[in-house]
């Protein structure tokens, strides 16, 4: 698709009379013109919905707003909308009405890990920094849904210098990723001073920002959006496609500036039923994000929050598509298959398995063509042991910040010499409570 093709232009007609290329690029004006009711989805796609079907819809929309950039609503194939990708990621449904028994308000427990407002601190290093409520398009697929009440609220300079309080309350935070909403919906000067004061914490490596705008609406990728995200390297972004239709002339552009001022770009798509569950549109996907530049990052299972049971696939379905990529195309253009765990687990790796059985002396793997092989493991092996103390290491590891090194979690707590731990054990052991008089703590 053209920057400005003749669909493009008949919408951009339809909204305004006297609109012109440079009013379609312009992102503000795109905001402007969403598309939030059935009418003006129906007048402005050309199409016609029957009574009762607008009937359901209406109540989808009394709790799951709606809106639609034109520039993504360009993107509907109009002959055949109800099989559309693109429609069916920001069209309402009646089924977002259907609550499951598993469906879940907050299924990543994103608030109850939340320390100070817009913070989630799950894992040891880094934090979901949330600094937008407001998204330029509402997907339907989105885990946050809860959150779309909040579409006009950015949270304030007070609230998100609480949040920056806290990173630089945590020299373990070496990784900011901002989120949303969508960051970029934020001014650039908003933006900017948010970055200047995460930047200025010593210990904070990396900053991340996760938008879907490329995807959306990639004309708020503006020069200047550009040229200030250079001043605060290292900056990575993350974006959202989830199927080939979506990278357009436009989008294309829009990464190749990102690309150019040396932002390194990721991509998490989504596993959506009727979207993207086929082995070869995902290989056609990535194939496309790595030809712009854009590393395919993760692949998510589709979350289990409230009303998005019939965008759900089986576990299985991922591990087809990624059966299919693994040795077919190039090994980075392979994402992380997870599943991003119900409860604030995080996110789980799951993917084929090629290791088929080992031995004390040798391992068997098939690869991707089925080859069953050995690989012979060696006859001496002299671990080293680890107790952690870096500063009095043999090995050339010299770092800095040793002194944290001891710090482990989980699985990696057991495999660690220095600790004396040798199981985990959950507190709802009832052995282990009448063992212990029912505090649940044990002595391995």
């Amino acid at each position: 698709m053209s920057i400005f093709d003749g669909r493009q232009q008949d919408i951009a007609e339809k909204i305004d009379s006297d609109a012109v290329r440079s009013k379609w690029q312009d992102w503000q004006w795109q905001m402007r013109h969403s598309i939030r009711s059935i009418d003006r989805f129906e007048s402005l796609l050309g199409v016609q919905l029957d009574a009762d079907e607008r009937s359901q819809l209406q109540k989808t929309l009394d709790t799951f707003p709606l809106s639609i950039t034109p520039y993504y609503l360009s993107l509907i194939n109009a002959e055949d909308y109800k099989n559309d990708p693109v429609f069916k990621q920001s069209f309402p449904s009646p089924s977002e009405l259907i609550i499951s028994e598993y469906d879940m308000a907050d299924p990543l427990a994103e608030d109850t890990d939340s320390p100070v407002p817009g913070i989630t601190h799950r894992y040891p290093d880094r934090v979901l920094f949330h600094v937008s409520n407001v998204c330029s398009m509402y997907c339907r697929h989105c885990t946050r849904k809860r959150k779309v009440g909040d579409m006009d609220r950015i949270p304030v300079r007070d609230e998100v210098s609480e949040g920056i309080a806290y990173i630089r309350a945590h020299p373990e935070v070496r990784d900011v990723l901002l989120s949303g909403g969508d960051p970029f919906m934020l001014t650039d000067e908003y933006l900017d001073w948010i970055l200047t004061q995460i930047r200025s914490i010593p210990h904070v490596e990396v900053i991340r920002i996760g938008t879907r705008m490329p995807v959306v609406l990639p004309y708020r990728v503006t020069d200047n959006l550009v040229n200030m995200l250079k001043k605060h390297h290292p900056v990575w972004v993350n974006t959202h496609f989830n199927h080939p239709v979506e990278i357009t002339t436009s989008s294309k552009e829009a990464l190749r500036k990102l690309a150019d001022a040396g932002i390194p770009l990721g991509n998490q798509s989504v596993l959506l039923a009727g979207v993207n569950d086929c082995p070869r549109i995902m290989k056609t996907l990535v194939q496309k994000l790595v030809h712009n530049r854009v590393r395919p990052y993760y692949l998510y299972q589709c979350d289990l929050s409230e009303g998005l049971s019939h965008f759900r696939t089986p576990v299985g379905k991922g591990i087809e598509i990624i059966e299919s990529l693994i040795g077919h195309t190039s090994g980075f253009a392979v994402p992380t298959y997870v599943i991003d765990a119900p409860g604030g687990g995080g996110k789980i790796p799951v993917m084929p398995n090629y290791l088929i059985s080992w031995s004390t002396n040798k391992v068997v793997l098939r690869n991707y063509e089925g080859v069953i092989t050995t690989y012979k493991e060696p006859d001496s092996y002299e671990p080293v042991f680890c107790d952690r103390n870096c500063e009095r290491c043999d090995l050339h590891l010299k770092v800095d910040s040793a002194e944290d090194e001891y710090r482990s979690v989980g699985i990696a707590e057991l495999l660690a010499n220095q600790d004396e731990v040798i199981s985990l054990v959950p507190d709802s052991n009832e052995r282990i409570n009448r063992r212990t008089g029912g505090d649940g703590e044990s002595d391995s």
